[in-house]
């Protein structure tokens, strides 16, 4: 047999069953302990725990036996296994059979120690499902005593744009269906406003309702943190192991601002000069950096895609740089957008207006540049470099100010989770927005897989296509409703001036207006006005209401046509 442990954490791997000859090579891989998860006799060619202890001994190992039956482990088998890794000397290599009683038993022993999501990932890494016991994990290691807790005919899970437009459009279209709605946040936030809030436009409450206020009448809002999902058990896993059952899942809780993947960053934000249109506390800092500055250099960087409003980073920019230039300062001020991609922006119809700002603010491009390390005080950032056919290089700039858009990233729960494709996306079909496995489920928003944009105007298109599909699959029907991929970007390339980008699936654009009132590849103050005062209002009134001004579905097409 071949040994091959897998790394679970800093202190332990598990591995498949070893014979007596491999603990000479664990002790060569630094292992000073081994723990026995197979009972002595399960299977005919199995070394004897007392035959790997003697090898153990005689190579200076500490070794326990811990065995357990194959499909159950209890809870007081979690407990022995938590002891010995407290008191045995690491790294610890355990095993069994395969290796899956081992991570088992050390997911159990960590479940009051780290979040359910991280102990997920930490075991499908190495290649173990733990989907069976994801409630145990979530109770606190411990088997719970109970089955569910609440039952709905639909769950939502995410209480922003798209989960609360989602709930008022299927109450709208069938006002007696038992919605719940699953978020653990008081606040909502119109987040398309916080470019407006960095650019000195809107004041930051203007941005922010209580979620309370917002959920439809009628839709029972569970106020809750998500664990996991069992979606062959049509369940979802609260944290603290609460059991929401469910007839059909709607999955839409946004995406994870990862502003950790940069080195330094948390600790210089929101000082120093360092500060983000994406965070609602900080959006206002932005405004007060340009305010202030008169000369030096203002970086704005862009991450690798995806992200959420791809043209939010240069919207910062072309929004300070009007400011400065008002102030007549810009000639003082060297702007530099650091974008990790290769282009401005990813729809060519809408390049041409946006360079000639560029021109217009002096402002240097370098592309391929994503930022990897901050140092606020010293006020200097590291970008990594990854030019076509070129060596990977870092280059290091100073900078008197910064807006930093951070990467970003599925949430934990949503990539380690039953629903997510390799890179961690819930996986839909595109034009559906229904998972391609589960067919009771559907996502939109910014957490699901499909190549869109992904937008607020997105969210507002999707939510009234998932409630017809979600309809109809109660009714019995199939898809009736598609989406296009529609998303908008209205970017602001001067006060009183935007560029409205409107495009859907493989750049198509899709403009909703007609040119001769809104040429969206020529910046004008109409878009101007329907970003500022219309745009809103349709928000607050209308899409979250479910009234879908200018976002009733297409027809879904019929096979063969």
């Amino acid at each position: 047999m071949t040994l091959d442990s897998k790394r679970i954490s800093a202190r332990l791997s598990v591995s498949a069953q070893i014979a007596p000859e491999d603990v000479a090579k664990l002790k060569a891989q630094g292992y000073r302990a081994i723990i026995c998860n197979r009972p002595d006799g399960e299977g005919a060619d199995q070394p004897s725990f007392a035959e790997i202890d003697a090898a153990a001994r005689e190579n200076g190992l500490e070794a326990r036996y811990i065995p357990v039956v194959g499909g159950r482990v209890s809870d007081e088998d979690a407990a022995l296994f938590a002891a010995a890794l407290e008191e045995l000397p690491g790294p610890i290599c355990a095993y069994c059979r395969s290796g899956t009683r081992s991570a088992t038993l050390w997911s159990l022993s960590q479940a009051t120690k780290l979040p359910t999501a991280d102990i997920l990932a930490a075991t499908q890494k190495a290649g173990y499902d733990m989907s069976g016991v994801v409630r145990r994990i979530a109770n606190g290691g411990k088997t719970p005593t109970d089955s569910a807790d609440a039952s709905h005919d639909v769950v939502i899970v995410g209480g922003g744009a798209a989960g609360i437009a989602a709930a008022a459009s299927l109450k709208s279209r069938k006002p007696d269906l038992d919605i719940a709605l699953i978020d653990p946040a008081d606040v909502h936030y119109y987040q398309p406003g916080w470019t407006m809030v960095g650019g000195g436009i809107f004041e930051p409450q203007q941005t922010a309702r209580t979620m309370a206020s917002l959920i439809p009448k009628g839709v029972n809002w569970i106020k809750a943190a998500v664990a996991a999902f069992e979606p062959r058990e049509n369940a979802v896993v609260l944290e603290g192991c609460r059991i929401v059952k469910y007839g059909r899942l709607i999955v839409c809780p946004g995406l994870k601002l990862d502003w950790g993947r940069i080195d330094g960053l948390i600790e210089t934000l929101g000082q120093n000069g360092v500060t983000s249109n994406y965070r609602y506390d900080l959006a206002p800092y932005t405004w007060e950096l340009v305010s202030g500055l008169r000369q030096g250099r203002a970086i704005f960087t862009q991450p690798p895609m995806p992200i959420k409003c791809a043209g939010a980073p240069q919207k910062a920019m072309y929004l300070s740089c009007d400011a400065w230039l008002r102030r007549g300062v810009l000639k003082d001020i060297d702007v530099n957008f650091n974008n990790a991609g290769g282009v401005l922006f990813g729809v060519k119809e809408y390049v041409p207006a946006l360079m000639d700002y560029v021109r217009k603010y002096d402002a240097q491009l370098n592309f391929f540049h994503n930022l990897i390390a901050v140092d606020g005080k010293a006020k200097k950032a590291v970008f990594e470099v990854r030019e076509p056919e070129k060596e990977v290089r870092q280059v290091e700039m100073e900078f008197d100010m910064m807006h930093v858009c951070p990467p970003q990233s599925a949430p934990d729960f949503i990539r380690v989770s039953p629903l997510a494709d390799a890179a961690g996306w819930v996986d839909v079909d595109q034009a559906t927005l229904r998972h391609k496995t589960y067919d009771n489920i559907w996502s939109l928003g910014d957490v699901m897989n499909a190549p869109n944009a992904k937008t607020a105007a997105a969210a507002r298109i999707q939510a009234p296509i998932v409630a017809e599909n979600v309809i109809a699959d109660i009714a019995g029907g199939s898809a009736v409703a598609q989406y296009n991929g529609y998303g908008s970007c209205p970017l602001t390339v001067e006060r009183g001036k935007i560029v409205l980008a409107e495009f859907g699936y493989g750049g198509k654009m899709l403009p909703s207006f007609p040119k001769a009132f809104i040429d969206g590849t020529k910046p004008s103050r109409a878009a101007w006005f329907l970003k500022e005062r219309l745009l809103p209002p349709i928000y607050w009134r209308a899409m979250l209401r479910g009234h879908e001004w200018m976002a009733k579905p297409s027809p879904a097409e019929k096979p063969g046509t």
